[in-house]
C-alpha cells in the first residue's frame, strides 16, 4: 500500500535526508520517496502505519519537522507550537480564534503537545496568526515550527529591584507562562509571584551620597565631588514590595473598618448610647464615609479583578467576593439614599433602612488579610531556591601571571585560573589543578560528610572549601554551572503541573457558576419560606454563600505542594524535571537499574591483561587494547588507557575507528582489522570464541568482573579483565526499595556470569545480561504491557531510549548529558540511595497534595450549605458573611501552611 503525506520544515537537502532516514526506520515502512520541491512524501508500507508513528520518527530528528496526511490538491497542512494553553477551554478557544483567519479550512489543537495543526487553502504567514491571538488578549502565543522560545532565549526586561523581573501565577493557570511585571493573574486573579534565580543581581555596588547617579562596581571616590563612595543598600524585590503594599492597605482598611464595626455592633446594646448623640440615619452616613477608603482604595483591586474575570469569563474567587461585598455595599448606599423604596422588613424602628457597610468592609478587610498572609506564606514555599541562591558567591580570586586579584563573579571566563582559600565558596564549576582539600558538598548532594578532592577532581559552584587552599581551572561559568542548572530546573519543575491537578481543574471550571446559582437559590428559598424579615435573611445568607466559597484553596492544593517538594528534593540532591515525575514515582512498582555506574561505582580498573596462544605477548595485547581505546570515551576504555600509561604501553596509529553500541570497538592498526569487546562484538567481526577461552573468562566473570576479548584479523588473541566495585550504598538502597514493594531488576550489557554474580550479591528480583539499548527498551515495554509502572535508572547513552520510554527515567548526575536529558529525575550524587529519596519524596508530596485537595473539597462541600442556612431549621444557626469571609481567607492560607510542612519531612 502506498500513501501520500505533506512534509513541513524541510528547508534543504540535508533535511530531506534526515526525514527520509527517519521514515525508512519506522516498522512496516518499505520505501520512502520525497519530492523536495512539492514538500511531499510517498511512503510504501507492508502494513498500515499510523501517522502518529511517522510524526514521532521525524520529530525525533528535529522539532521543526512534521508530517501530515495529504488531504487533496489545494490544501496545505501546517503545525505550529502554541504557548499559554492549560485546559480544554483554552484548546477550544484557540481553535475558534485561529479558524477565523482567512483561508483557514480547519484547526485542530493538541493540548498535550501544545500544538495547533492548521489546514489552509494557501500559505499564511505566522505573523497573521500571531496578530489574531494578540488581538484576542495576548493570553496565547503561536510560533514557527521548532521555534518555541525557552526561558533562556526570551529576552526579559531587567528588574528594577533585586528580583529577576520574571513572574508567574502560583496556581499555574496558564501552565508555565511567565510575565514581565508584577500584577495579578488574568485567569484566577491571584497576585503573581516573582521567580528567584541567579539572574538576580547579587554583586555589591557603591554610590556617592551627594550624587546618587554615580554607581561603581568597586570602592573609590566620586569623580564629581571626590567624596568616598558608600555601599549601596539593595532595593527590595517585587515580592517584598508587594507584601509591604498589602500591609499598608490592610492597616488603612483595618483602621477605617474598626469604627464601622463598632458602630454597627452597638445596635446590639440595649438603649444604644450612640443614638443619644446622633440618630441612626446619621450614623449610617458616617459608616458610608468611613467605608469609602476601604472600598475605593485599600480593596478596590478586588473589584477590578472581579470585573476583569466577568469580562473575560475567567470566573474566580474575586468574582464571588466582588459580587458579594459589592451587593452589600451598593444595597446599603441605595437604602440610605432611598429608604422609601424598600419594604418595611428592611427598616429599623427609626425608619432607616438597615445597612450592611460593616459586612462589606469587614469582608473586604478579612480577604485583604488573607492575601497578606498568603503573600508571606508564598515567600516561604520557594525558600529552597532562596537557600540555594545564598550559596552563589559574588566574588572570586583570579590568578594572572602569578598575581592574585579579586574580581566579580561576572568577570570570570572559561579557562581562568582561580584560587580558593580555606572556608571560601567555590565560585564556578571547574577542575583542581593544584593542591588537595576537603569540600562540603552537602548543600548540593544532601550528604553531610566533606569529600576529599585532589588534582584532577571536579568541583562545583557554591560548595564550601575546607581548610586548605587550592588552584582551579574554570570550566563552566554563569548559567552553565551546576548550581545555576539546579535552580533553573527547580523553577521549571515548580511551575509544571501534576496530572492529579486535572481533578481540581475540572471542579474549578464549574465552581463559580454553581456557587452563584446556589446563592440565587438561597435568596429565593429564604425569601419565600424564611421567617420574617424574610428578605433580610435571604440577602444575608445569599451573600454568605458567595463569600465562603473558595476556589483558590482547590487551585493551590497541588502547585504549593509541588513547589515545596521540588525544593526539598533539590536540597537533597534529587532534581525533579516536572511535577509529573513526583506523581509517577509514587506509583512505581518496578525499578530497572543499569550495572556500570549505577549499581557499581563506574570507576573501572584493569585487573589483568591476558593472551591466548603464542602469537602475541601480553605487552603486545596491551598495546593493541590501549591503541583502540584511546579513541573511545567509554569508562571501560578510559580505565584501559590509564592502565596502559602506567605500564608505558605503546600507542599505535589507528584508522577507521568505530564504536558499536552495546558490543565494543573496532579499527585498523598496522593494516590489521582489530576489534575489542564482548562476545557479540566477536560475533560481529566473525571471530570465534572456543571453549578454552570461555572457561578462562568465566573464572573472572563468576566473581563479578567484566572480560573483553581482543581479536586481530578475525582471530581472538587476548583479553582484558576489568573490575568495578559495587557502591557501598547500593545494597542498602535496594533493600529499602524492596521493603517498599518495588521489584528491582538489573539490565546490563555485560555477560551473564558477571551479571549473575552482582545480582546474587544484592539479592535482586531478576537480571538480564548482554542487553543492547534496543533490548532494554523492549524489556521496559514488556513490563509496561504487564501492567507494571516502571522506573529506569541509568547513566549512559545506551540507557537513553529506555529512560525516555519508562514512566520515570532516573539519570545519575555522574552520567552522560544524553541520559540526563532523557530522564525525568536526576540524582546529583549518582547513587541508588538517591532513588530511595526520590521515592520517599514522591510519596510525601502526593500524600500532602491529597490532604490539601481533601481539605479544599470538604471545606467547600460543607461551607456552602452551612452558609446557605441548612443548619437553621435544626439548630437555629446562621453563618454571618463576616465569619464566612474569615473562613474563606484562612482556607487558602491553611493549604499553603500544610504544603510548607513538607520542608520538615525526612526523605533519606
Amino acid at each position: 500500500m502506498n500513501h501520500k503525506y505533506q512534509i513541513q520544515g524541510m528547508t534543504c537537502k540535508g533535511c530531506l535526508r534526515n526525514i527520509q532516514t527517519a521514515l525508512e526506520k519506522v516498522e512496516n515502512v518499505k520505501d520512502v520517496k520525497i519530492d523536495f520541491e512539492a514538500s511531499m512524501a510517498s511512503i510504501e508500507m507492508e502494513n498500515h502505519v499510523k501517522v502518529e508513528h511517522l510524526e514521532d520518527a521525524v520529530q525525533a530528528k528535529k522539532e521543526k519537522y512534521h508530517i501530515h496526511p495529504f488531504k487533496g490538491e489545494g490544501i496545505i497542512t501546517r503545525t505550529f507550537p502554541v504557548n499559554g494553553m492549560t485546559c480544554q477551554g483554552c484548546k477550544t478557544h484557540v481553535e475558534s480564534v485561529l479558524s477565523k483567519v482567512e483561508h483557514v479550512v480547519e484547526v485542530s489543537v493538541d493540548l498535550k503537545k501544545a500544538e495547533a495543526t492548521i489546514d489552509m487553502t494557501s500559505e499564511i504567514p505566522i505573523e497573521e496568526f500571531q496578530a489574531v491571538l494578540e488581538k484576542d488578549g495576548g493570553t496565547y502565543s503561536i510560533y514557527k515550527a521548532g521555534k518555541r522560545p525557552v526561558a533562556d532565549e526570551v529576552e526579559k526586561p531587567k528588574s528594577e529591584g533585586k528580583g529577576t523581573g520574571v513572574f508567574y501565577c502560583p496556581m499555574h493557570c496558564e501552565g508555565d507562562k511567565t510575565y514581565d511585571k508584577m500584577g495579578d493573574c488574568p485567569v484566577c486573579g491571584m497576585d503573581l509571584v516573582e521567580e528567584v534565580n541567579l539572574s538576580a543581581p547579587s554583586k555589591e555596588q557603591w554610590t556617592c551620597p551627594m550624587h546618587p547617579e554615580v554607581v561603581k562596581d568597586e570602592e573609590g571616590s566620586c569623580p564629581i565631588c571626590g567624596m568616598d563612595l558608600v555601599l549601596m543598600k539593595p532595593d527590595l524585590s517585587a515580592e517584598e514590595k508587594n507584601y509591604k503594599k498589602l500591609l499598608k492597605k490592610f492597616l488603612i482598611a483595618g483602621g477605617f473598618t474598626l469604627p464601622i464595626f463598632i458602630i454597627a455592633m452597638s445596635e446590639m446594646i440595649h438603649n444604644n448610647p450612640l443614638y443619644d448623640v446622633l440618630e441612626q440615619k446619621h450614623w449610617n452616613w458616617i459608616q458610608f464615609v468611613l467605608s469609602l477608603p476601604v472600598v475605593f482604595y485599600a480593596t478596590w483591586m478586588f473589584f477590578e479583578r472581579a470585573y476583569k474575570s466577568i469580562k473575560t469569563w475567567n470566573l474566580n474567587m474575586f468574582t464571588l467576593i466582588g459580587i458579594g461585598a459589592g451587593v452589600a455595599w451598593v444595597f446599603s448606599v441605595i437604602g440610605m439614599l432611598f429608604p422609601n423604596a424598600f419594604p418595611e422588613q428592611f427598616k429599623t424602628e427609626s425608619g432607616a433602612v438597615h445597612v450592611y457597610f460593616e459586612a462589606a468592609t469587614v469582608i473586604l478587610t478579612l480577604v485583604l488579610l488573607g492575601q497578606l498572609l498568603e503573600a508571606r506564606a508564598h515567600s516561604k514555599t520557594n525558600s529552597a531556591v532562596k537557600e540555594l541562591l545564598k550559596l552563589a558567591p559574588n566574588k572570586a580570586i583570579k590568578v594572572v601571571d602569578g598575581e592574585e586579584m579579586e574580581v566579580s563573579i561576572e568577570k570570570i571566563e572559561l579557562g581562568n585560573t582561580l584560587k580558593v582559600k580555606p572556608g571560601d565558596k567555590i565560585p564556578v564549576d571547574g577542575v583542581i589543578t593544584e593542591g588537595n582539600t576537603s569540600i562540603d558538598e552537602s548543600m548540593i548532594t544532601g550528604e553531610p560528610l566533606p569529600v576529599s578532592k585532589s588534582k584532577g577532581n571536579k568541583v562545583s559552584s557554591g560548595t564550601i572549601n575546607g581548610n586548605q587552599s587550592f588552584l582551579m581551572k574554570a570550566e563552566k561559568v554563569g548559567s552553565e554551572t551546576l548550581l545555576s542548572q539546579i535552580i533553573h530546573m527547580v523553577n521549571d519543575a515548580s511551575r509544571s503541573r501534576a496530572p492529579i491537578q486535572n481533578l481540581a481543574d475540572k471542579v474549578s471550571a464549574y465552581f463559580v457558576p454553581v456557587v452563584v446559582i446556589i446563592s440565587i437559590i438561597t435568596f429565593a428559598v429564604w425569601a419565600i419560606w424564611g421567617p420574617e424579615p424574610a428578605y433580610v435573611y435571604a440577602l444575608v445568607n445569599a451573600i454568605a454563600v458567595l463569600i465562603i466559597a473558595c476556589p483558590c484553596a482547590l487551585g493551590l492544593a497541588t502547585p504549593m505542594s509541588v513547589m515545596v517538594g521540588v525544593g526539598k528534593g533539590a536540597q537533597n540532591g534529587v532534581l525533579i524535571k516536572s511535577a509529573e515525575a513526583l506523581e509517577k514515582m509514587n506509583k512505581v512498582s518496578t525499578l530497572i537499574v543499569d550495572k556500570t555506574g549505577t549499581i557499581t561505582e563506574g570507576k573501572p580498573t584493569v585487573e589483568k591483561i591476558g593472551s591466548f596462544g603464542n602469537m602475541f605477548e601480553e605487552n603486545e595485547v596491551l598495546n593493541y587494547i590501549v591503541s583502540l581505546n584511546n579513541n573511545s570515551e567509554h569508562p571501560l576504555a578510559e580505565a584501559t588507557v590509564k592502565y596502559g600509561k602506567e605500564y608505558q604501553a605503546k600507542i599505535l596509529k589507528s584508522n577507521n575507528f568505530s564504536a558499536i553500541t552495546g558490543k565494543g570497538v573496532e579499527a585498523e592498526i598496522d593494516s590489521k582489522k582489530v576489534a575489542l569487546g564482548n562476545p557479540k562484538m566477536m560475533e560481529y567481526v566473525n571471530a570465534k570464541i572456543d571453549s578454552k577461552m570461555k572457561e578462562e573468562a568465566q573464572k573472572y566473570q563468576q566473581r563479578g568482573k567484566t572480560v573483553s576479548y581482543l581479536s586481530i584479523d578475525e582471530n581472538i588473541v587476548g583479553y582484558v579483565v576489568i573490575g568495578d566495585k559495587i557502591k557501598e550504598t547500593s545494597a542498602k538502597a535496594i533493600k529499602e526499595l524492596q521493603n517498599k514493594g518495588i521489584d528491582v531488576i538489573m539490565l546490563t550489557g555485560d555477560n551473564h556470569d558477571t551479571a549473575q554474580a552482582v545480582a546474587s550479591e544484592l539479592d535482586l528480583a531478576g537480571f538480564k545480561a548482554s542487553m543492547l539499548p534496543e533490548d532494554k527498551l523492549k524489556e521496559v515495554e514488556k513490563l509496561q504491557n504487564e501492567g507494571k509502572v516502571v522506573a529506569m535508572a541509568g547513566d549512559g547513552i545506551n540507557d537513553a531510549p529506555a529512560l525516555a520510554k519508562s514512566e520515570v527515567g532516573i539519570a545519575m548526575g555522574t552520567g552522560t548529558d544524553v541520559a540526563i536529558e532523557s530522564a525525568m529525575i536526576t540524582l546529583v550524587k549518582g547513587d541508588l540511595q538517591g532513588i530511595v529519596k526520590a521515592k520517599n519524596l514522591g510519596d510525601a508530596v502526593m500524600k500532602n497534595i491529597k490532604q490539601n485537595l481533601f481539605f479544599a473539597l470538604v471545606y467547600n462541600t460543607l461551607g456552602v450549605p452551612i452558609a446557605a442556612g441548612i443548619l437553621f431549621p435544626f439548630f437555629g444557626i446562621l453563618l454571618s458573611p463576616m465569619i464566612a469571609a474569615l473562613a474563606m481567607s484562612f482556607s487558602s492560607v491553611s493549604v499553603i501552611v500544610n504544603a510548607l510542612r513538607l520542608r520538615a519531612s525526612k526523605i533519606d
